[in-house]
């Protein structure tokens, strides 16, 4: 069934309960992929759906009594949300594009669409009769051909991958959960966050600033994954505001892998040094975590200790995944240390922190040994520590 959001307004998407990895992305809760209809003398379609998923588009489409559309408006046009352009043409031959130049381009070299397309850009309008679209151009948040379209009469913010999260559910609004449940989402949408939204934190910030420039004003924000604001609006706004400067939590991420345990009880004795000062953390084991949720981790903590075995002289292959991982998201305003065991080179530790150098991190210590810690070692691991617990607490 569809759901109105306002009158005239209705998402239309598609939901995917058993999707568990999104290009990488583990996504246990499966996912949606939204798609609006506004509607009015003429009516527009905001945003298709995966290929594969058209038929849950079109059954809600009718469910809605939406026979004939005059506009197809494409936010973005990577394969989630504009994989079904071509079925909506097939189906709504009349139907004309609305995007903007770079898009355009875009459907051209995806999926081979050449129709012609009405361009628009940021402060344009579109008017549907009493219903009004104006569309806010948001290149690399997260594509550059990204855009945000907005019903001004209604004060709905249809914001494509902005603001989303992977979540399938049969409930659509955010005050429809409980206190819980909206617990687990908020983390979703950190991890979301984390793991697509992070490294264009910059260009946030600016389209955050943009949309209040320009005055608009929304009681509901509809993405384009996940379920719909409307009551908690302004936590998930303060919270992209806090991702997008860097703030984070008092707490410190350890991440390690290990072959022969040496460095995983190093991890656990670094671990005592952070207890002894009262300090929050995680670990991670790296063979057997969710690279993403370590990625969420990494956004929320202030503090990152990283800890690697050396192998062939490399970075032990795990790790050395993660850490190109992480690198390619960009985290910023991190304390971090490094950690390891060798047998006879030891140069994990030294490219960690080289690593982090790029990154930018403030290093704050690093410890190797050969093969198992002993007293000195030991100590000298906890140290790292408790130095990483009292550095994050003067940020």
């Amino acid at each position: 069934m569809h759901v109105t959001i306002k009158p005239d307004i209705y998402w239309v998407g598609a939901i995917d309960w058993n999707v568990r990895s999104f290009h990488g992305y583990q996504t246990k809760y499966g996912t949606t992929y939204n798609s609006y209809v506004v509607e009015d003398e003429k009516v527009a379609l905001v945003d298709t759906v995966k290929k594969g998923f058209e038929d849950q588009l079109f059954s809600r489409l009718e469910h809605a009594g939406i026979d004939s559309l005059d506009y197809l408006v494409v936010n973005h046009i990577e394969m989630d949300h504009a994989g079904s352009v071509r079925s909506v043409l097939e189906k709504f031959p009349e139907v004309q594009l609305v995007t903007n130049e770079r898009a355009k381009k875009g459907l051209e070299d995806a999926y081979g669409i050449e129709k012609e397309v009405m361009i628009v850009d940021t402060g344009d309008e579109l008017s549907l009769g009493e219903k009004t679209l104006t569309f806010v151009r948001t290149p690399m948040v997260h594509w550059p051909d990204s855009m945000v379209t907005y019903a001004v009469e209604d004060k709905v913010l249809l914001p494509n991958d902005a603001f989303g999260l992977h979540y399938a559910s049969n409930k659509r609004f955010d005050d429809e959960f409980s206190e819980e449940e909206m617990g687990r989402i908020f983390y979703e949408a950190a991890k979301y966050y984390a793991n697509i939204v992070l490294v264009y934190s910059k260009h946030v910030q600016r389209v955050l600033n943009k949309v209040e420039e320009l005055g608009l004003e929304f009681d509901v924000i509809a993405p384009s994954h996940g379920i719909i604001w409307r009551d908690k609006i302004p936590e998930i706004i303060q919270r992209y505001k806090a991702w997008s400067s860097g703030e984070a939590e008092d707490k410190i991420v350890i991440i390690y892998d290990s072959m022969w345990k040496h460095t995983e009880e190093a991890a656990y004795q670094v671990a005592k040094g952070i207890d002894e000062k009262k300090t929050d953390y995680r670990i991670y084991n790296l063979k057997k975590s969710d690279w993403t949720e370590v990625m969420t981790e990494v956004m929320l903590s202030k503090g990152v200790i990283v800890g690697s075995p050396t192998l062939n002289g490399e970075i032990y292959p795990t790790v050395a995944g993660f850490l190109t991982y992480m690198k390619g998201l960009e985290p910023f305003d991190k304390s971090a240390a490094a950690f390891g065991s060798y047998g006879w080179s030891g140069e994990a530790v030294g490219k960690i922190v080289n690593i982090f150098d790029e990154l930018d991190f403030d290093t704050i210590g690093k410890a190797k040994w050969v093969f198992k810690a002993d007293e000195d070692g030991l100590s000298d691991l906890k140290n790292l520590g408790r130095e990483m617990a009292e550095k994050i607490k003067t940020q």
